[in-house]
C-alpha cells in the first residue's frame, strides 16, 4: 500500500488548508459574490468601497429584496457545506439587519456603505472552516 493510499487520498491530493474537497472552491465563489455585493468598486481618492447592494438600495423595496435573495443563496450554500447553526444564525442576522435598515430611505443608502453583511458572513465562514 502506498503512503498516499494509506492517508485515504488515493488518486488525489489532500484538500487545501484542511478543508473538505470542494469547500475551498465554494468559499472562493461566495467570497467573489460578497465582493460584488458589498465592495466591488472604490470611490476615487478614498478608501470607501461599495457594491451592487448599495446601488440596488436606490430602488425602493425591490433593490433591497433582490440583494437579500442573493445573500440568502450564500447562506444556503453555507448550510450545504455544513456550517453549524450558530454560524448560520449570525449570517441570517447580518442579512436581516442589512435588509431592514437598508430599506430606510436615505439613511439606508448611507448604511449600506458602512455595514457590509456579506463580507461579514464570508469572514464568519472562513473563520469556521479554515479554523482562523
Amino acid at each position: 500500500m502506498t503512503a498516499r493510499a494509506a492517508t485515504g487520498f488515493a488518486g488525489r491530493m489532500p484538500p487545501r488548508d484542511g478543508l473538505k474537497p470542494g469547500h475551498a472552491e465554494t468559499l472562493d465563489h461566495l467570497d467573489r459574490l460578497a465582493t460584488l455585493l458589498d465592495s466591488q468598486w472604490r470611490i476615487p481618492m478614498t478608501n470607501w468601497r461599495f457594491g451592487v447592494d448599495s446601488l440596488a438600495g436606490i430602488v425602493p423595496v425591490a433593490g433591497g429584496l433582490s440583494t437579500a435573495i442573493v445573500s440568502a443563496y450564500m447562506i444556503k450554500r453555507a448550510h450545504e457545506m455544513g456550517a453549524p447553526s450558530h454560524v448560520l444564525a449570525k449570517m441570517v442576522g447580518n442579512v436581516a439587519f442589512d435588509t431592514v435598515v437598508g430599506s430606510i430611505p436615505v439613511a439606508g443608502a448611507i448604511f449600506d456603505f458602512a455595514f457590509k453583511a456579506n463580507r461579514r458572513n464570508i469572514r464568519l465562514l472562513r473563520k469556521h472552516f479554515e479554523g482562523r
